[in-house]
């Protein structure tokens, strides 16, 4: 299966000098946990709710004037429309991410995240086998995926 057909197509997506409070808004609105940020068209960064805990909420930053480019993660991972969703799915555990961008040459054309993934029932062996293959190799995930992985490998 494709990544083509599991993806969003319907990304939104911010410019870089949005505040922070203004793109809260926008992912509240529109009932979704990230944004694209975007400079001259062009993805340049993503915009995640934990950006957003993280960044502003803990350290008690205003988000009425702080920019989205001051809290981004970047540098931006992405994905290809030809990608199968095994590749998709190594390359988002491989890069600790669980939403991706995914892009047709220059042009962001999706967004896939690992619970889109996860929600086809025949790539779950997919998934499964990865993870499997990630840790023989000495992959140690990151704290915020355990209970996602601790659902698959036991």
């Amino acid at each position: 299966m494709n990544v083509k057909d599991v993806m969003v197509e319907e990304v939104i997506t911010v410019t870089s000098d949005t505040k922070v409070r203004d793109a809260a808004d926008v992912m509240d609105e529109n009932e979704i946990g990230c944004l694209i940020v975007t400079a001259e068209r062009k993805p340049i960064g993503i915009l995640t709710e934990r950006d957003v805990l993280k960044k502003i909420v803990c350290h008690a930053k205003n988000p009425e004037h702080t920019k989205v480019s001051e809290i981004m993660s970047e540098p931006l991972v992405v994905g290809k429309v030809d990608m199968d969703l095994a590749e998709i799915a190594r390359l988002m555990l491989n890069r600790n991410v669980k939403k991706l961008p995914i892009m047709d040459g220059q042009r962001l054309v999706g967004l896939i995240t690992l619970t889109d993934i996860v929600r086809i029932d025949h790539v779950e062996h997919l998934l499964i086998k990865t993870i499997k293959q990630l840790r023989k190799n000495g992959w140690i995930p990151p704290k915020r995926m355990n209970k996602f992985i601790g659902i698959y490998i036991t």
